[in-house]
């Protein structure tokens, strides 16, 4: 059963105006789709929440030293919603329709929803092929899940035969046929998160990131990180990612200049009561566009962002 959470309209990021999408350089895409969750419910709203949150950010960004959003412009989309009675694959086929008449040269940030939502967006913008890069504890690599190969448990499945290489970062939890699929499948990368607290082996993992090229899409379920720090997800799980670890890797594929990185997904948020996982959630949107933003060098560019006019007190 479909989860519905009408957005409201117009959303904004840091509660600044949107551009015209065909002007931005950041484009934020909402898609409060929800019809797959197996534990926590509450996916559909995390969209919402995490702009409602970005509301409490600074412009200023610490890590870059700048405000990127003086010389970049942002656009926060219409949200993708899920339509009663909809069938699953039509959800997707407008997904991916949707994704595809979007500007091709800006950084576009999805918000989920739930991981579902990955494919048919990949499929639209990197259709030649390319690299995933999946945060996340789970491997999603099931060929189908309670009957739908459109559950939150197949996408990286679903990417994974259609050639894309996959770099997967933090998993700690899977099932035996998708360790032998690991096992047996050159293309597929796994760096297991009991791994990555050894000091050598995390800094493997920065130089693979480093050494990329070409065309990657970073996948981001917010269920990669420790619960401790976010547990606002649909499907927790023990360990995970540090917050600065997870900057560490979008800073590591940001600064390599052979990678074109354009595409972002952030997913399986489920906000709660103390608000604290939508705010870390937001922060990483920020993150996400400061790093990029800084990458291509927008600090250069006369300021005529979105920031520009707004009240900054």
């Amino acid at each position: 059963m479909a989860k519905f959470a009408p957005m409201k309209s117009p959303m904004q990021f840091l509660s600044l105006p949107n551009a015209a999408p065909a002007e931005a350089d950041v484009l934020i895409l909402p898609v409060p789709h929800e019809q797959t969750v197996t534990y926590k419910a509450g996916t559909a709203n995390g969209p919402e929440a995490i702009l409602a949150a970005s509301e409490q950010l600074e412009f200023f960004e610490e890590d870059m030293a700048w405000c990127p959003l003086q010389q970049m412009k942002l656009a926060v989309l219409p949200a993708v919603e899920s339509v009663e009675g909809e069938p699953e694959e039509a959800f997707h086929r407008r997904l991916f329709e949707t994704v595809e008449q979007l500007p091709s040269d800006a950084l576009l940030i999805a918000l989920g929803g739930e991981h579902s939502i990955t494919p048919e967006m990949l499929f639209a913008r990197l259709p030649v092929g390319g690299t995933v890069v999946h945060i996340d504890a789970h491997a999603d690599l099931r060929p189908s899940y309670h009957s739908s190969i459109y559950n939150h448990a197949c996408p990286m499945h679903r990417i994974r035969a259609r050639g894309y290489q996959l770099i997967q970062i933090g998993i700690r939890s899977l099932h035996a046929n998708e360790a032998a699929q690991i096992e047996a499948d050159d293309g597929i990368t796994v760096w297991f998160d009991r791994a990555l607290q050894r000091p050598g082996v995390w800094q493997q993992l920065l130089d693979q990131l480093a050494s990329l090229s070409g065309p990657v899409w970073l996948s981001i379920d917010m269920d990669g990180f420790d619960p401790a720090l976010i547990a606002g997800v649909g499907t927790p799980q023990p360990g995970g990612l540090s917050w600065h670890q997870g900057l560490d890797l979008l800073q590591a594929l940001t600064a390599n200049r052979a990678v074109d990185l354009r595409n972002i997904d952030i997913v399986e948020l489920v906000p709660e009561p103390d608000r604290v996982s939508e705010m870390m959630a937001a922060k990483l949107v920020q993150k996400c566009i400061s790093y990029w933003g800084k990458s291509q060098g927008f600090e250069q560019r006369p300021a005529e962002g979105s920031q520009v006019g707004a009240d900054d007190e």
